[in-house]
């Protein structure tokens, strides 16, 4: 018969938006052991299971927006007041709000700038707020009255079950469960059992898990776009989500974390719910839809959570995906979780004209086979087969581009998405890959006037010859990045080079005047390559990994997306985190083209 040997779930804290799917181990009548679904449509000899999710809802709790896994114990009166989004405001003690302080204030600072923008009667009200903060304390009926949501009962009475005095409401009846906004501060009930097809009767015993409260997604601090035009204004998003200007458009490059790298052994500072991809995926789609970004870049996309998550979610907010995988040489893993490039676009801002796909490990063979004998081939191959790829798609914009010099000119744009090799210890292959990429982006420039971004993870940081190769356009031949080059790839040196006029776009900050919001920026920059500090901060490495370059005769930048602070980070120890899902930062810039004499 059929019987059910395990029940887990992934993590036993339920968070709102996240799939629950428990992992559920069977054994089937002829002995054999499975763990997929039997449902009532297709029995076994009879037999199906059953599932149910209850709730437990008289015991309800506050949850702590800090460290979500503990019951709040105060509430600051100041979010209250300010209209801030309630979760937000909870805390588990005095130590918790007084540490949290710093990083609070910030919400108090934006909902005071935001009332003063609207001219809001608040705005006399939230100045009496101390610069020290105030809080309430949740006790007893205080605290009760605060969580009740009305009069008419959240669940229905229909599906109640009472338990040793508890009281569970059934709220779903299928394998998943996504927990809501309703379901906070409840614990949850999942119950497994085999029934008997004909009777509908239950088979043994009711597997039965219970998990910790339900809590709040922790959703990421808003980041603001900077304008670097001379504007002396912050940039504010329109309802499209981008600056009000026709002629413009947003990038965005984003290393997502590829799952299979995302292991608690690597990031054990991570809460294992906030490292969890059911988690992940929806805090990362939250995101990255938030900032509406015209074209989107995304790094360490596994094929199958592309097809299976990205594209038809990305699918329902406009945009059109394209997917690059890596090459499966080296990876010896299961094929659906090799990762790769995604590049999407809006659909209504651009159409699709043509795509190129680079596989560095083509280019290693055709090198090999042209310039060394076959002995050392194998050896070569080894140290070049790293199964990195690039993304190159042609879009053509269907928006205006105001200041064109012809405006019946079709306007064309050539983005590049890659992913260059980790290991630190192969800086001959890093630049290698880098000069290739460059390469096949000169042939695709001579070809065709055309504005050109190159954006991604090169895995090199500011100073490196892959930077300097990119941002300046060749490497000094005494760069001790070419110490090293036991294959003889990168000679001659004077080889090194390339007639694209990149510039990174993040460098702009320290080339703009005055303006709000410009100064703290370039404090996030190193003054000596003007790059962000870091685009990259887990515990054991901060730095720059992450670029989007431009070519500066087609293209101007108009504004940036808001570098974050560490200090800001490290109340998480360093990324990922629960607020941040990525061990990198989103970069993002918006741009218009311009006329330009060709080339």
């Amino acid at each position: 018969m059929l019987s059910v040997l395990r029940v887990h779930l992934p993590s036993d804290i339920p968070i709102v938006g996240c799939e629950l799917t428990p992992y559920v181990l069977l054994r089937r009548p002829d002995k054999t052991v499975t763990t997929d679904d039997v449902p009532d449509s297709s029995p076994i000899e009879g037999h199906f299971l059953r599932y149910k999710y209850r709730i437990q809802s008289d015991k309800k709790v506050a949850v702590c927006s800090v460290h979500p896994s503990e019951q709040a114990t105060l509430q600051c009166l100041g979010c209250v007041k300010a209209k801030i989004p309630v979760a937000k405001s909870y805390h588990c003690s005095p130590k918790c709000f007084s540490d949290a302080w710093q990083h609070h204030r910030v919400l108090h600072d934006r909902a005071a700038s935001a009332v003063n923008e609207n001219g809001s009667e608040e705005e006399e009200l939230f100045g009496r707020f101390n610069s020290s903060g105030s809080a309430a304390s949740l006790s007893g009926s205080a605290s009760a009255t605060s969580l009740t949501n009305g009069s008419t009962p959240l669940y229905p009475a229909a599906v109640t079950q009472r338990s040793g005095g508890e009281t569970w409401f059934e709220v779903g009846r299928f394998k998943t469960y996504t927990p809501t906004a309703d379901d906070i501060g409840h614990v949850l009930k999942f119950e497994c059992v085999v029934v008997e097809a004909d009777t509908k009767v239950p088979v043994g015993q009711v597997n039965t898990i219970l998990t910790s409260r339900v809590i709040p997604a922790p959703s990421p601090s808003p980041r603001r776009l900077v304008p670097v035009n001379g504007v002396d204004v912050i940039g504010h998003l329109d309802s499209d989500g981008r600056l009000s200007s026709s002629g413009t458009f947003t990038v965005l490059s984003y290393n997502i974390l590829s799952d299979v790298y995302a292991t608690n052994e690597l990031y054990s500072y991570c809460p294992s719910w906030a490292l969890s991809w059911p988690y992940r995926r929806q805090n990362l789609l939250r995101e990255i839809v938030g900032y509406r970004a015209d074209i989107v870049c995304l790094q360490e996309v596994q094929s199958d959570h592309y097809e299976e998550f990205f594209a038809p979610e990305l699918d329902k907010h406009g945009y059109v995906g394209l997917y690059k995988r890596k090459t499966n040489e080296v990876y010896i893993g299961n094929t659906n979780t090799i990762d790769g490039c995604a590049t999407f676009f809006r659909r209504d801002r651009f159409s699709h004209v043509k795509k190129y796909e680079v596989e560095f490990n083509k280019a290693a063979q055709s090198w090999t086979d042209s310039q060394l004998p076959s002995a050392q081939k194998k050896t070569a191959l080894n140290r070049l087969f790293k199964d990195n790829v690039a993304l190159i798609v042609v879009l053509e914009a269907k928006f205006s581009n105001q200041g064109a010099d012809n405006p019946g000119k079709r306007q064309l744009l050539c983005v590049a998405n890659t992913h260059v090799n980790v290991h630190q210890d192969l800086k001959d292959v890093k630049l290698w890959q880098v000069h290739t990429l460059l390469k096949g982006l000169e042939k695709i420039a001579a070809s065709a006037d055309i504005p050109m971004l190159v954006c991604g993870d090169f895995n090199s940081v500011p100073g490196s010859a892959p930077h300097a190769l990119l941002a300046m356009g060749k490497v000094d031949p005494l760069h001790p990045d070419l110490a090293a080059d036991p294959l003889g790839i990168l000679r001659p040196n004077s080889k090194l080079v390339h007639q694209l006029p990149l510039v990174s776009a993040y460098s702009s900050f320290a080339r703009m005047g005055v303006g709000i919001g410009l100064e703290q920026q370039r404090r996030r920059l190193d003054p000596t390559t003007n790059e962000p500090l870091f685009t990259n901060c887990t515990r054991d490495f901060i730095g720059t990994l992450d670029y989007i370059f431009y070519t500066a005769d087609s293209l101007t930048v108009e504004s940036l997306l808001e570098l974050l602070d560490e200090e800001s980070l490290r109340k998480d120890t360093a990324l990922p985190s629960p607020e941040w899902s990525s061990d990198h930062i989103a970069l993002l810039a918006e741009f218009r083209c311009m006329p330009r004499a060709r080339r």
